[in-house]
């Protein structure tokens, strides 16, 4: 007995048609439910079941013949999906151009440097939340700001070439060093006791405090290892920098050439310390570009003492401080992390290139 079921719209395409679905069904990442629903028909035209098609597109044998059906009643308008049911809009794409715009290329009239929700909302004569959904997909943030410096370096992509080789290609028998000096850092002390944290209490600390002096930091991040050699100082002159220098050539094997990464600070280029270079051969100096210490790794070192110990320390002279530096070196090189360089010289080079493009074209 032959088994009877509901019957299946019969499909029939005229070539614009077929050629229109052939073209929606490839899209290879956009409308992929309607690209989905396209091979649903064209496998129907063939004419396969809906088990057939649900097997061969992989959905579900309901799934084929809601859209068989949909499009055997209303041709390619059928596989659009209709308006969903609810109020209608009531912010036009106007409104959210005059957000927009205004946010960008306004300020307020009473003289603030950037726009507030709310004060952009009794602009524009919408609500507040209306503004914040609106900056949110659009990922304007008006209250942030952040600082930066171009450099203005002749010399800047040949050095970003050259450092960033070292990072991703060093030398072989050769050591990388990042080198610089965290200069005058300061020996504080509250002028009340720190209050601990609670549950739902932060630890608390006097806003005001007291200078019990300052000391000088060197320190050099072996790149490859991710150990750091420190020597700690009083001021930082040429001839601090010359002794820190013979601390790393006691320290680096004999056999090793030296590549140290530094920045153009004076007392890195002071004829002693060129000197000191031709009496040492086996050490090249490798400078940054100017304004650009962020490519000098060692930085990253000092932000993580400054943020881990350094900011909520107290101490109450020079020696405590220079006590505290050093026990938390040693624990760093008791487990070294070293950094992981990932982009490469020409990532970093587009990248600048494609925002001072973009600053170009918003007349800035």
């Amino acid at each position: 007995m032959a088994r009877r079921g509901r019957p299946t719209a019969q499909i029939v395409l005229d070539d614009v048609e077929r050629e229109t679905l052939e073209r929606w069904a490839r899209r290879p990442k956009s409308a992929q439910a309607l690209a989905l629903r396209c091979r649903i028909v064209l496998a129907a035209v063939d004419g396969l079941t809906n088990q057939d098609i649900a097997a061969r597109v992989g959905c579900n044998p309901n799934t084929v013949g809601k859209w068989r059906t949909r499009f055997a009643a209303k041709r390619l308008d059928g596989l659009v999906d209709e308006p969903r049911p609810g109020p209608p809009r009531t912010i036009t794409d106007a409104m959210v151009e005059d957000v927009i715009v205004t946010t960008l290329e306004t300020t307020p009239d009473d003289g603030s440097t950037h726009w507030a929700t709310r004060s952009l909302a009794a602009k524009v004569g919408l609500s507040q939340t209306a503004i914040s959904r609106i900056w949110r997909t659009f990922g304007l943030k008006p209250h942030r700001v952040e600082d930066f410096k171009l450099s203005t370096d002749p010399q800047f992509v040949d050095k970003v070439r050259d450092i960033v080789g070292l990072y991703l290609n060093p030398p072989d028998a050769a050591v990388v060093l990042s080198v610089d000096e965290k200069t005058q850092v300061q020996a504080l002390d509250r002028t009340a006791p720190i209050l601990p944290m609670l549950p739902g209490v932060a630890q608390r600390r006097s806003h005001d405090y007291v200078r019990n002096g300052t000391a000088d930091l060197y320190a050099a991040l072996d790149v490859a290892s991710g150990n750091v050699l420190t020597k700690m100082t009083d001021q930082h002159r040429a001839i601090e920098f010359r002794s820190f220098l013979n601390l790393i050539n006691r320290n680096v094997p004999a056999d090793l050439d030296v590549h140290v990464i530094v920045d153009n600070a004076s007392t890195h280029k002071a004829p002693e310390i060129q000197r000191w270079l031709q009496r040492h051969p086996r050490f090249t100096f490798h400078f940054t570009p100017t304004y650009s210490s962020w490519l000098n790794q060692v930085e990253r070192w000092f932000a993580e003492l400054t943020t881990k110990k350094l900011r909520r320390s107290t101490h109450h002279t020079v020696r405590q401080l220079r006590d505290d530096i050093t026990a938390w070196t040693e624990h760093w090189n008791a487990d070294p992390r070293p950094y992981r360089w990932h982009k490469t010289a020409d990532e970093i080079l587009d990248n600048l290139a494609r925002y001072l493009h973009r600053i170009n074209d918003s007349g800035h």
